[in-house]
């Protein structure tokens, strides 16, 4: 013979059940599970919150007066490490309810009055459940187009690493210098207590400031004699070009300052815009440190690297003029005291 009570096939959502009276658990498992609710009830408050800690719910339903703490101070902790929790308050009384900025703080999207009858509770569950589907819809899509997106940057990213390593193998005495200034700019960036964010930024434009050399003629690129007028003003349009090729990718926004703008001078006589002071891009004028370092530190067919005394006195005397003073001033500290640091960096370019 078929029992009554007949449980429905589960409908995948789980529900905690919070109630310092055992009554009300059995009376909401016995119609939970009956709706295809897979149950969990728990008279405990402070197991509740472990509980939702360490498994998942998709719907709390919380009674409000309980021992040893109420429900809204379950809430304060719960929204501590868990903010999509979707959570229902059951209250005895309607006055007995929080406030309603309370409510609005703690995100509780919505309460009910306990009853013998649960229509009105079957209604907001399933309301919360309809919500908590589009949710999960949207996150779904939202990770679907983040995998994409990240394919897609994937993609830019090989393109351009494949342009700045065709750019560094036509020269032999450039080779690694895209690195050491991508490591450089990052260097100062840390000794500034840039976010992280800031310090990826200069790490991908360092790599990639020189992509525009792509588009200066070998002749004039691999020329170990003085450039002419016209074979430098050839050079000079090297940071335009790669502003241009980075300008069809929007990943590459941020990094558009650093490759446009790494040869202005802090005085306004440097290239391609003339642009001086603080008007020139922040991360373009510690790029344009960490590149004229380099520079001076590496060997070229016309050269060899300058002494790091000379190097320091040319820093100091460029403040103000070539440099932004308060980003040479870094660059000095760091050749002073932490010249370890940049030690390190040459000798993984070496």
């Amino acid at each position: 013979m078929r029992k009554g009570n007949i449980e429905q096939a589960s409908n995948g959502y789980k529900i905690i059940v919070v109630d310092d009276e055992i009554g009300i658990i059995d009376s909401l498992s016995i119609f939970l599970k009956r709706s295809g609710y897979e149950f969990t009830g728990v008279t405990d408050p402070l197991e509740a919150i472990e509980r939702v800690k360490n498994e998942h719910f998709d719907l709390m339903l919380l009674d409000f007066i309980m021992t040893p703490i109420h429900g809204d101070q379950v809430v304060e902790e719960i929204r501590k490490f868990n903010k999509e929790l979707y959570i229902l308050l059951l209250t005895g009384h309607k006055d007995l309810a929080p406030p309603l900025d309370t409510i609005r703080r703690l995100d509780i999207q919505g309460y009910c009055e306990k009853s013998d009858k649960f229509d009105q509770l079957l209604l907001l569950i399933e309301s919360g459940i309809k919500a908590i589907s589009q949710m999960n819809l949207i996150k779904k899509i939202n990770d679907e187009l983040k995998d994409t997106y990240d394919k897609l940057e994937r993609s830019y990213m090989e393109s351009i690493q494949t342009l700045r390593y065709t750019v560094e193998a036509k020269d032999s005495y450039t080779r690694g210098h895209s690195d050491r200034v991508s490591e450089y700019s990052v260097l100062i960036g840390k000794h500034m207590n840039l976010a992280e964010e800031d310090l990826n930024a200069l790490r991908i434009g360092g790599l990639f400031h020189d992509i525009g050399k792509i588009g200066v003629p070998d002749s004039i690129l691999l020329k170990t004699d003085k450039l002419t007028d016209d074979e430098y003003s050839e050079i000079k349009n090297h940071p335009t070009i790669g502003a241009h090729i980075l300008s069809t990718a929007t990943i590459f926004q941020n990094l558009i300052p650093i490759v446009k703008h790494h040869h202005e001078k802090y005085d306004g006589t440097g290239y391609p815009g003339k642009v001086k002071g603080e008007e020139i891009p922040f991360f373009a004028r510690i790029a344009a440190v960490a590149d004229t370092f380099d520079a001076m530190t590496s060997k070229r067919s016309y050269r060899d690297p300058l002494p790091l005394d000379v190097v320091r006195a040319e820093f100091e005397r460029c403040k103000g003029t070539q440099f932004d003073p308060k980003i040479a001033d870094v660059f000095l500290d760091i050749l002073d005291n932490h010249y370890d640091e940049i030690k390190d960096i040459q000798d993984r370019y070496i």
